[in-house]
């Protein structure tokens, strides 16, 4: 099993996909792996029964409806590797229903609890400058953590106030920001040299001088939001779909907030309305009930 493991990584190693989705991958089919291993089954005796008792593990264990689907197809992709090898002359996944992915809506702040969040880093370190920098600027622009940590130092005009950020398949897009997010990108750039020990060109630095990571990124995220007493679950995606709604609910429309984001289909971008009505209809509520 491990050897054939191994073998199909190599191969979805040479397709062109992104780092978090190979790592996705990978971490998918090996947990699927030491599931056979405790069962001592054969990966090439795999039928549907042990898919099914492999999706009824993973929600014993809580994962999300997603991670179960993005799991599922996972094995699939794994099986059909296995068939075009010739090891196994069938997909056991493919007589299994894939579980529909329930789509909640996001969890967003209001500007408020956006405003409490930024104010958080210590403006006294060199750290609390970029952590500054770097939340103005995902606030700013609704960027995902990847192509935050991507951007390189070319990728910002501060005379015109936009960057330029590549998105899914290297797709770019010219996104602007404001004006508190220029000023601490500026800030920022004059204490960036100091944390470049090693001379490298990309934006934002941790402190040792290496390229800033998605762990690293979102271990500021948490830190901060616990300290700003935000009682809500925050993920590293939550300034992003915050940028979104507020957008919305200040009178963009969806097409513009769709370029702004990067999304392919306007569809992925229509969940936002939802938020922001349903967030229109609480501040009514709140307004006009006697009791409310």
């Amino acid at each position: 099993m491990n050897n054939l493991v191994e073998k199909y990584f190599d191969e979805i190693n040479k397709k062109n996909f992104s780092k978090n989705t190979l790592d996705a991958y990978k971490r998918d089919i090996k947990r699927f792996a030491e599931f056979i291993k405790d069962r001592n089954e054969n990966v090439e005796e795999i039928d549907v029964v042990t898919i099914m008792a492999y999706t009824q593990e993973m929600v014993k264990m809580g994962k999300a409806s997603s991670s179960i689907t993005r799991n599922t197809v996972s094995i699939r992709n794994f099986y059909k590797y296995l068939i075009n090898i010739g090891k196994v002359d069938r997909n056991p996944v493919d007589t299994y229903k894939v579980p529909k992915l329930k789509r909640g809506l996001p969890m967003v702040l209001t500007v408020d609890e956006v405003d409490k969040l930024l104010n958080i880093p210590d403006l006294d370190t060199y750290k609390g400058i970029r952590d500054k920098s770097m939340l103005e600027i995902m606030y700013a622009t609704g960027i995902k953590v990847t192509e935050l940590i991507n951007l390189v130092v070319y990728d910002v005009n501060l005379k015109l106030s936009y960057i330029k950020c590549k998105g899914v398949k290297g797709k770019e897009r010219i996104i602007p920001f404001g004006s508190y997010a220029l000023k601490w990108v500026q800030e920022y750039l004059k204490i960036r040299p100091i944390l470049n020990t090693d001379n490298l060109d990309y934006l934002y630095l941790n402190l040792h001088g290496d390229r800033m990571t998605r762990q690293g990124f979102w271990k500021i995220i948490k830190k901060y939001a616990a300290e700003a007493d935000i009682n809500k679950t925050i993920n590293s995606y939550t300034l992003r779909h915050s940028f979104a709604v507020h957008l919305l609910q200040n009178g963009a429309d969806i097409k513009t907030i769709q370029e702004l984001l990067g999304h392919t289909n306007l569809t992925t971008t229509q969940i936002y309305s939802g938020v922001s009505k349903k967030s229109k209809v609480a501040e009514a509520y709140k307004k006009y009930h006697p009791r409310a």
